[in-house]
């Protein structure tokens, strides 16, 4: 159970844009779920979605356990870049999503390595996302390491959670930064006018660095690497955009058009290193860019 206790500045809003403020990960429809369910009290009482807010209120959030679908092994070739009985890091392809979702059910990344790991993969992260220790989003291709059994998700965790594992992205962005080489320092939350996207969020966001290198200076756009200090959803493609040079393709924080037939912004996860968790060795290994990628760098003018 969350309790919270409204306090002037929050005097008046509704109940569930208020709590939507106070839960950023949960969708506000979810929330008015909780709520016509009776599982939100105020001052011990169910309350309705439209419920306006009092000072002094004390709101009981009872959040409901998940119920997890049964998510069933899937025959989906798989582009394997390293594998041993710890783990296997994997080249995601662009428009595979990592694991179930509302709108996406099957034919996600957790479907293929249930079909090629059987029962061999860590539980820590429940039935929907077994062996994830970490993603990279639907458009976005590269490497995604995934864990064979418990021990391993755990090393591998404490591994992003102090932000020691290695991760260098490339990507092109629209236009040419400043500097050819610099840092993004700026915290990313939800973003509080569109909850689908994130933002430079001083007020609520998490701490956030991403560094970047150019590659490649073309007429209009600009090859960059990325080295990732933090991990924070949509981070390359939040900071890039903050500084004025959102990713290509990328129509959710840049233009909605785009001269190039893309899916989605251009952006590959081309190496990722850790420290691996029996061998205690350190593992680096590289993505091939994928086709499209390669294609673009050939034709973009110079």
């Amino acid at each position: 159970m969350a309790e919270y206790h409204v306090t002037e500045q929050d005097q008046g809003m509704r109940i569930d844009q208020f709590l939507c403020k106070c839960q950023p990960d949960v969708s506000r429809s979810a929330i008015q779920k909780w709520i016509k369910d009776g599982n939100v009290l105020v001052q011990g009482k169910a309350c309705k979605a439209n419920y306006r807010i009092n000072k002094g209120d004390t709101i009981a959030l009872f959040v409901p356990e998940p119920v997890e679908a049964s998510i069933q092994p899937q025959d989906i070739p798989l582009d394997i870049l390293y594998e041993d009985k710890d783990l296997l890091i994997v080249n995601k392809p662009k428009g595979m999503v990592v694991h179930p979702a509302p709108g996406h059910p099957d034919g996600t990344l957790v479907n293929a390595i249930m079909y090629h790991c059987k029962e061999s993969l860590s539980g820590i992260n429940g039935e929907i996302r077994p062996g994830i220790v970490h993603r990279i989003d639907q458009d976005t291709t590269g490497s995604l390491i995934v864990c064979k059994n418990d021990q391993a998700h755990i090393k591998i965790a404490e591994q992003i959670k102090v932000h020691s594992i290695n991760r260098i992205y490339r990507g092109i962005v629209i236009g040419h930064p400043a500097e050819d080489e610099g840092l993004v320092h700026a915290p990313i939350g939800r973003n509080p006018n569109d909850r689908k996207k994130m933002a430079i969020n001083e007020k609520n966001g998490k701490d956030a660095i991403t560094h970047y290198r150019l590659l490649k200076r073309f007429k209009d756009y600009s090859y960059m690497e990325f080295k990732l200090e933090t991990g924070r959803t949509h981070q390359i493609r939040v900071h890039m955009a903050s500084i004025g040079h959102p990713l290509l393709g990328d129509v959710l924080y840049g233009p909605k058009k785009c001269p190039y037939k893309l899916q989605g912004q251009t952006l590959h996860a081309a190496v990722i290193g850790f420290v691996h968790p029996t061998s205690g060795e350190y593992l680096e290994v590289e993505a091939p860019l994928p086709d499209y990628f390669k294609y673009l760098l050939e034709i973009l003018p110079e």
